[in-house]
Order: C-alpha cells, then sequence, then structure tokens
C-alpha cells in the first residue's frame, strides 16, 4: 500500500495543483521544480514525477535491448509500458484529488528534497 504523506495546507493544495498534475508529463516535471519551489504539495509530486521519468527511461532501454534480443521478448517487454502509463496515471488522479500519496514501487525514493 502506498504511503500517505499528511497533505499541506488547502491553500497550498489549491494554488499548486497544476503545477503538481505538470510534474507527472515527462520532462515538464521541470516547471514545477522551479516555479513552485516553495510549496510542499507541488515539491512531492515533482519529486514523484521524476522518479516516474527516470523509471520510463529505464523501462525504455530495458525494451530496447530485450527487442535486440528477441522480437518477443521485446514485446513481453513492452508490458513494462502499460505499468509506466497505470503510474502516470495513479500520480495524475492523486495530484488532482490533492492528495499526496506515494506512486507504488518508486515513489519511496527522495531524489528533490
Amino acid at each position: 500500500m502506498a504511503e500517505v504523506t499528511p497533505t499541506p495546507d488547502a491553500k497550498d493544495v489549491a494554488e499548486n495543483k497544476v503545477f503538481a498534475i505538470l510534474a507527472y508529463f515527462g520532462i515538464l516535471f521541470l516547471i514545477p521544480l522551479f516555479a513552485a519551489k516553495e510549496s510542499p504539495f507541488a515539491r512531492f509530486h515533482t519529486n514523484q514525477g521524476l522518479n516516474l521519468f527516470l523509471t520510463q527511461i529505464a523501462v525504455w532501454i530495458i525494451v530496447l535491448i530485450l527487442s535486440l534480443i528477441s522480437s518477443i521478448l521485446g514485446m513481453i517487454g513492452s508490458i513494462l509500458y502499460l505499468g509506466m502509463f497505470i503510474l502516470f496515471i495513479l500520480g495524475v488522479i492523486n495530484a488532482a484529488k490533492g492528495e499526496m500519496k506515494e506512486l507504488p514501487l518508486i515513489g519511496k525514493f527522495r531524489l528533490i528534497k
């Protein structure tokens, strides 16, 4: 079960919800990283978005290598893309609801403090 961090005040959530959602759209995690750096809510989701972005790059490399070895392994490896999409959806939903839930498997890592 994903750990839930206490939600910051409602004003922080209301003012930075868009930045928190943007954090999950790949390289766009850089926008809240610089534009909402004082918001605990936006920083939490920026960290989650960075974790997702780095994991997506790793999955892309793994699927590329598996595809070079065998097209069947590449197709099986592509299932990992589905997992990345599910994590993306979970992150966006959590941000939109004003919650600070860690993403399963990758959310516990703190790259942005």
